[in-house]
């Protein structure tokens, strides 16, 4: 029996005869105390812990601003009136929230040591005073990266304490409260990057209240489990939730029947195993007491994370193959996870509800899983919904699409935040967002007029790196998905080099997500319109794909615009996705999933020779002459190659021409080249190097 309830079982009837109070001391440093309230007596964490305990309880706040846990730290807080007094206290419960001023340079380096025998010294000392104390010991509350010496220190000696804390607490048998969980993703309750303001002493008081009462609210599930939902094939179905601790849960799903108790911290999962595609209809049941969750009209198929900006948002109705795409709701079993936001990035500013919301993460409207019919259909994104409907005619089994894209999105706004400040190079775009040209300039100044009306200097935006993934990403991440799809970079076009760094720090992010480091990611090319830095970003996507395993693009560019950004055809982009994902995860090599690849290119005397991979035969998707082809000496400009000076043959095109060190292709913003393979498919924007023979 944990020795909290012997504790409880000690004092209660005391409590009844009223002769006694639990008394809890909230241990600590700064932010025990309520650093930057106005009020901190009235506002810090202790006092609305003890207005949640009630008057069964009596809570002291015994923080000290500046303490170290450290005795040879700068600031002992063993040797601080507080602690004395908390002695003499001599508490039922204690609650030691330290470490967070053992970060700084005087300290952690000389003395990190000593960090865990000074601990548990204090632990010691709170058993002498009273044997029966009962610790929590708490990781601590998040240090963001706009304090001044993150980057010399801070950022790494502070996750190495948070990485002891738990072998601390072992040493007592104590809980760990996690006080990072929910204010690692709420900076703009921090404003000076180290103390919670009064909401946030408010989150703190109600983690300590449930790990003190073990009340966390009981049964709960993400919202992402629901009727009609759609269960990857072939893995453990994973789901997770939250009871209060301790409590049983049992889980149900056809024949399968699990248990699981919620931990200290309300958290409990189960792992169905996995199922195969069989067409049955299944129901899932979720037991906790006398509370229970029930969900109906389960199938197992594929799911699908379809994701990016504007263009993977674009809904069917707005394209041009409305028509095709409704013609499929009765036929085939696609079901859709429609991840819309409450208020849209147009050129507004937002009122002070959708401000607040957003801040709460409250981003997305709530959703379910539906059915497929007319409406949900023409609401849903174009390029996803025909991403599955070709999945859904070639695989034959259902299709579960989770859509949660965002127009004008910039990709690291879905990278995770740990990943971000520990990058060598995007740490730095987590700083002064709104005026950092690492993040494009249109991305900054639609933010900017979005929350004109904000007075909080740290407000968020779904553009802010992290916060989509924290709103859009972190929700979903205990469902099993299958792969990814992902159309996006119109809003990284303007630094290609950057985004060389980003998007492969964006896959990894996903892929340690969702604990699957092959997963599929496959994404769009940008399409083609008059923005000069274009064709270099779409050779840049075409080599970032070579370069990044279980990886691949479609390309979009013979289906752009001259000046629209969101080009209206898109049934044939969800379809190239399709074949990348049938040909390459599903192992279907008959289907052609790729347009010619350029593999080299090779001087032959007075000729230039490319070769073509993904392709037997090559032609021009309108039977004209070839278009596109530009040739340069090594450093000289390029120029356009005549049709008289081309030869198909095969998967090969001969260009006569003498001095020519490169050889490029499509590289105009908006392109009318017109390169395909037998299967139509067209060929990528390239720039390649003429090799001797």
């Amino acid at each position: 029996m944990k020795r909290r309830l012997i504790l409880l079982l000690l004092v209660l009837p005391l409590i009844a005869m009223g002769q006694e109070k639990i008394k809890v001391a909230c241990i600590g440093n700064s932010v025990t105390y309520g650093m930057t309230h106005k009020n901190p007596a009235a506002t810090s964490y202790p006092t609305r812990l003890q207005e949640m305990l009630g008057e069964s309880y009596e809570v002291r706040n015994f923080g000290h601003s500046g303490a170290t846990l450290l005795s040879k730290g700068h600031n002992p807080y063993i040797k601080l009136p507080e602690y004395k007094a908390a002695l003499e206290f001599a508490p039922d419960i204690a609650v030691i929230h330290l470490g967070l001023n053992d970060t700084d340079p005087r300290n952690w380096p000389n003395h990190r040591d000593e960090f865990y025998s000074d601990y548990t010294a204090i632990i010691d000392t709170l058993h002498k005073v009273n044997p029966n104390v009962v610790t929590y010991i708490c990781r601590m509350t998040p240090i963001f990266n706009w304090h001044r010496r993150f980057k010399s220190g801070t950022r790494d000696w502070y996750w190495q304490i948070q990485e002891l804390i738990p072998a601390i607490a072992a040493y007592d048998n104590a809980e760990v409260i996690n006080l990072s969980r929910y204010l690692y993703s709420r900076p703009d309750l921090m404003p000076d990057a180290l103390h919670p303001n009064e909401e946030g002493a408010l989150i703190l008081a109600k983690q300590v209240y449930s790990a003190i009462t073990n009340d966390f609210g009981g049964l709960s599930l993400p919202a992402i489990y629901s009727d009609n939902m759609v269960i990857q094939r072939g893995k453990p179905f994973v789901v997770k939730g939250t009871a209060n601790a301790g409590d049983e849960v049992t889980a149900r799903l056809g024949k399968q029947k699990l248990k699981a108790t919620a931990a200290d911290d309300g958290t409990w999962e189960v792992a169905f195993a996995p199922l195969q595609a069989d067409g049955k209809s299944y129901t899932m049941t979720i037991e906790c007491g006398k509370e229970k969750k029930e969900y109906s009209n389960i199938v197992v198929g594929e799911v699908w994370l379809c994701s990016g900006q504007s263009n993977m948002a674009f809904m069917v109705k707005e394209s041009s193959h409305k028509q095709q795409s409704l013609a499929n709701v009765n036929s085939k079993d696609i079901r859709l996870y429609d991840m819309k936001p409450r208020v849209f990035t147009d050129n507004i500013e937002w009122d002070s509800i959708d401000l607040a919301a957003i801040n709460a993460h409250d981003y997305y409207s709530p959703t379910s899983w539906q059915l497929q019919n007319e409406q949900n259909v023409s609401d849903f994104s174009a390029v996803a919904y025909h991403f599955g409907a070709m999945l859904a005619d070639s695989l034959g089994v259902p299709i579960g699409l989770i859509c949660n894209a965002v127009g004008g999105a910039p990709a690291e706004a879905f990278i995770d935040r740990r990943t971000l400040e520990f990058h060598p190079v995007l740490v730095d775009i987590l700083y002064n967002w709104k005026d950092n040209d690492m993040i494009q300039d249109w991305c900054r100044g639609r933010a900017k007029q979005n929350i004109k009306k904000s007075n909080n200097k740290l407000q968020r935006h779904p553009y802010e790196p992290c916060y989509l993934y924290e709103n859009g990403i972190a929700p979903i991440a205990s469902y099993p998905i299958s792969g990814v799809i992902w159309y996006q970079g119109e809003s990284n076009a303007h630094n290609v080099e950057l985004h060389e760094v980003i998007f492969p720090t964006l896959v990894d992010s996903w892929r340690r997500t969702w604990n699957n480091h092959g997963m599929p990611f496959y994404f769009v090319q940008l399409s083609s319109i008059n923005r000069p830095s274009w064709p270099h970003f779409r050779d840049s996507q075409r080599r970032l794909a070579a370069s990044i395993p279980n990886c691949d693009y479609a390309v979009s560019s013979d289906k752009g615009h001259t000046w629209d950004v969101h080009p209206k055809e898109k049934a044939p982009i969800g379809e190239r996705l399709a074949r990348l994902a049938l040909n390459e995860t599903f192992g279907m090599e008959h289907v052609k999933h790729h347009g010619p690849t350029i593999e080299k290119a090779t001087r032959k005397g007075k000729n230039i020779v490319l070769e073509f991979g993904n392709a037997v035969t090559i032609a021009t998707s309108d039977g004209m002459e070839l278009r596109g082809l530009e040739v340069s000496g090594v450093a000289g400009p390029f120029r356009a190659v005549a049709g008289k000076d081309i030869k198909i043959d095969g998967n090969r095109i001969t260009i006569s021409a003498i001095s020519v060190q490169r050889v490029r292709y499509a590289w105009k913003p908006y392109t009318d080249a017109n390169l395909v393979n037998e299967a139509g498919l067209p060929a990528s924007t390239f720039e390649i190097n003429v090799s001797e023979e």
